[in-house]
């Protein structure tokens, strides 16, 4: 395996475990059942290491996005046409910083059994996160998919060993505090 195939087989567990996260935050919280089926020190210990992991990977995720766009800037002048549609896919709605907003709101949202816009809050970021994020990303990383340049890849990605090392204690953290009833399977991806 070459290096872009490792960065980018990083990249896609990285995008499989946050997905993971945040349906099993919205199955956990965005239940009615779940507020009363969950001891208050585990679930907020779950919460935490949920936001912690979502917080930290939608961050890095976003600052690819950003290196991507500093990169291509600096090498194509605003004519060409590959620019705009680098441009026209990161301008599309399904930025990390949009689905951590989307946390934000329904981490804000009372956990009462009987309110209704806690469990609203909750399906509306995990239907976020799963159309509009993923959507975004699929695209993003099929106009990277033509790039093979290594260099690219590793300034683009950001990726180090002590990142994959970060990313895995985070989800195993996410993992350990997993109440009943929640699991991290993630979906399928598009085509499979």
């Amino acid at each position: 395996m070459n290096e872009i195939q490792l960065i980018r087989e990083q990249l896609v567990t990285e995008r499989q475990h946050a997905s993971a996260v945040a349906n099993a935050c919205a199955t956990a919280f965005g239940r009615p059942s779940a507020v009363a089926s969950s001891s208050g020190s585990s679930r907020a210990e779950f919460r935490q290491a949920c936001v912690d992991y979502l917080v930290c990977v939608l961050a890095w995720f976003e600052d690819r996005d950003q290196r991507l766009t500093d990169l291509w800037h600096a090498r194509l002048t605003e004519a060409d046409e590959v620019r705009r549609t680098l441009e026209d896919v990161l301008a599309s709605r399904g930025r990390s910083r949009e689905a951590l907003e989307k946390l934000e709101a329904a981490l804000a949202c009372p956990a009462s059994a009987s309110d209704t816009r806690a469990q609203e809050s909750w399906r509306g970021f995990a239907q976020f996160f799963n159309s509009g994020w993923s959507a975004r990303r699929d695209a993003i990383d099929a106009w990277l998919a033509a790039n093979h340049r290594t260099t690219d890849w590793r300034v683009i990605a950001g990726i180090d060993a002590d990142s994959i090392l970060e990313e895995r204690r985070r989800y195993a953290r996410v993992a350990r505090t997993l109440p009943a009833g929640a699991s991290l399977a993630f979906p399928r991806p598009r085509g499979s």
